[in-house]
């Protein structure tokens, strides 16, 4: 384990990362909004079941308004899902979850992994949108699904949503899906951040999307005025290891500002 450390290979860690946005909304006086975002769980042979089990007390010890899960529950076969279902009931126990699928997902059994998702009290938000309850209620929850396998509709996915708009979605080339719709924050995975990186960060490999390497981990503050975060996710895909791209859940704050008022007409 030492010399695993000493090559920057991630084991059981898991590393709770922390960053604030500001978000308008029409009232004031609202409290930040903590958001607990995870992603790419990769439940079967080639992810430690303690990595899900940390990951899942690291977003418990954060006490976050609401939990966002970004997809890839599964590594290859729909049943992985079911001991991982009963790790996420932990959260689902405690505060409202969303949830989102991912690639591998879609190539298992979506609706079986529905299934399992929704028995422990997920929402799972497929081309929908929900609205958090008081006093977050100016607040929305868009899901979109996958961009390779699923059925992204975006019109669908922010229909009715009137105030601020968080968009759950699985890996950064959603936003080719988005379009011109408005958001004001993004959270995906996919990338692993390569889960092979070099010091400092930098993806050796990265899985398939035309905006993968664009947007391959971190904070990005986008032109249009929303911000995107993406995730280094929890498990491992293909191979059982990570390399300088460490198992991580996210922890969000939401300043809920006050939107400035329109302007008057001359």
């Amino acid at each position: 384990m030492r010399l695993a450390r000493a090559l920057g290979l991630s084991v059981r860690e898991v590393t709770t990362t922390r960053v604030s946005v500001e978000i308008a909304v029409p009232v004031a006086g609202v409290r930040p909004l903590t958001i607990g975002y995870a992603s790419d769980f990769h439940a079967g042979p080639t992810t430690d079941p303690d990595v899900l089990h940390s990951a899942v007390s690291a977003l418990l010890a954060a006490e976050p308004d609401v939990v966002l899960l970004g997809g890839d529950f599964v590594n290859f076969r729909p049943s992985e899902v079911d001991p991982l279902a009963l790790e996420l009931k932990r959260l689902a126990a405690r505060h409202r979850c969303f949830a989102v699928l991912g690639n591998h997902d879609w190539l298992a059994d979506p609706q079986y992994i529905v299934r399992r998702l929704e028995e422990q009290g997920i929402e799972v938000l497929t081309n929908r949108n929900a609205r958090l309850d008081p006093p977050f209620d100016q607040v929305w929850i868009c899901g979109l699904d996958d961009h390779w396998y699923g059925r992204p509709h975006a019109d669908l996915t922010f229909a009715g949503a009137e105030g601020a708009r968080i968009v759950l979605m699985h890996a950064p080339s959603g936003l080719l899906d988005i379009g011109e719709h408005r958001f004001d924050l993004a959270l995906c995975g996919h990338t692993h951040g390569g889960q092979i990186a070099l010091p400092g960060g930098r993806p050796v490999i990265l899985p398939n999307g035309a905006l993968s390497r664009q947007y391959p981990r971190g904070r990005f503050d986008l032109a249009d005025g929303g911000t995107l975060i993406v995730s280094l996710g929890v498990g491992c895909a293909l191979l059982p290891l990570r390399i300088h791209a460490d198992a991580e859940v996210v922890v969000c704050t939401v300043t809920l500002r006050p939107a400035p008022p329109p302007a008057r007409a001359i």
